[in-house]
């Protein structure tokens, strides 16, 4: 009985763990029909929910302020599908819920580390800092 109680306090941590883990097949975002997909280098929609990577802000590749920035926000995007299909991840929810614009606020995590974290060590996101950041810049 003692065993069996030990057993159930050693795996159940792991099997919580277990069910947080999220995985999708993502592709870029087109048409109306948006389950699991990106948008941009920090916005996706998994399972459909809008998502907005907490952490980090991307170049815009919908209304880009000069070219540069188009061609980082594309890149981004790309990188992030390919972060994103690589393997189980965790959705992490720190401060607020929602953004003014109602997307779900999350961090992405896998194996402890932030897939947004990923991104600005490839110089392709800036840490969030309250605002939309300027990539016109050399």
């Amino acid at each position: 009985m003692v065993t069996r109680a030990l057993l159930l306090l050693l795996v159940f941590p792991f099997l919580l763990a277990a069910q947080d883990l999220e995985q999708g097949q993502f592709s870029r975002c087109s048409g109306s029909g948006r389950i699991t997909c990106v948008v941009d280098g920090d916005t996706i929609w998994y399972r459909g929910d809008k998502i907005r990577l907490a952490d980090i802000n991307t170049p815009e590749i919908s209304r880009p302020a000069c070219r540069r920035e188009a061609e980082l926000g594309e890149e981004a995007t790309v990188r992030l599908t390919i972060l994103l299909n690589q393997g189980p991840f965790t959705l992490v929810s720190e401060g607020r819920n929602l953004d003014r614009y109602g997307r779900q606020l999350r961090i992405v995590m896998r194996d402890g580390r932030s897939l947004g974290a990923i991104l600005v060590a490839e110089g392709l996101a800036e840490q969030w800092q309250g605002r939309r950041g300027d990539w016109c810049e050399a």
